[in-house]
């Protein structure tokens, strides 16, 4: 999975001299938490968070007057705040890169650029959920099971293989590998066969049976 096949295409922008105040606004009506800024020529500039607009405005305790409030906001321009070192990723990324760039740099959001470095897209640590989210088959109803195996060639395919033997259909994989000398753990979903029958047949292959439990939609 890519990063364009999750990305926001298109997405929402101010520019360099959007008021802060407006794009606080803007943010709140469209339900977004973060958005590019580009300049004149219409290139990312930079980018401006929810958090970075709510700590550029006046706090609940100020002692100045909405009228004197409401006419800093008003001068206060979203290049005064916005980030200027912005993490960007390629539409043609792995999903997963995008997630660790996020992760790495403890950051909600990337835009996506073209090679040209025009913004075509931006994708969040929301997107990367969902994605997560479907992987596992969340809201599939089927047999979900965690086991532990030996994390050596050939485990896998000795897996879907047992579960193809006793007519079971695979709906969602996930691999967690450890470190060397410990078993990995694999996690499944399974659907047309009895919870038992799947049990009985991993046993037989030496796999640990950590959790099963029977999954409704």
């Amino acid at each position: 999975m890519l990063v364009k096949d999750r990305m926001t295409p298109n997405p929402l922008t101010v520019t360099l001299t959007t008021p802060v105040a407006e794009a606080l606004s803007f943010m709140r009506q469209r339900n977004v938490h973060r958005l590019p800024v580009l300049d004149k020529k219409g290139r990312l500039a930079g980018i401006v968070s929810e958090k970075d607009l709510l700590y550029a405005s006046p706090s609940p305790a100020t002692s100045l007057s909405v009228y004197e409030i409401g006419y800093l906001l008003s001068k206060l321009k979203v290049e005064e705040i916005m980030s200027t070192d912005v993490r960007t990723i390629l539409p043609q990324a792995a999903l997963e890169e995008a997630a660790k760039v996020m992760v790495d740099n403890k950051i909600g959001g990337l835009p996506v650029v073209d090679a040209e470095g025009t913004l075509v897209g931006i994708i969040t640590e929301t997107d990367v959920f969902k994605a997560t989210i479907q992987m596992l088959g969340a809201g599939e109803a089927g047999v979900r099971m965690t086991l532990h195996v030996r994390d050596e060639p050939g485990v896998l395919s000795r897996v879907t293989g047992a579960i193809a033997n006793i007519g079971g259909d695979i709906i969602a994989l996930g691999t967690l590998y450890h470190t060397e000398g410990v078993d990995s753990t694999l996690m499944l979903k399974v659907r047309g066969v009895e919870q038992a029958d799947l049990v009985r047949e991993m046993e037989q292959i030496n796999t640990r049976v950590v959790d099963v439990r029977m999954m409704a939609e």
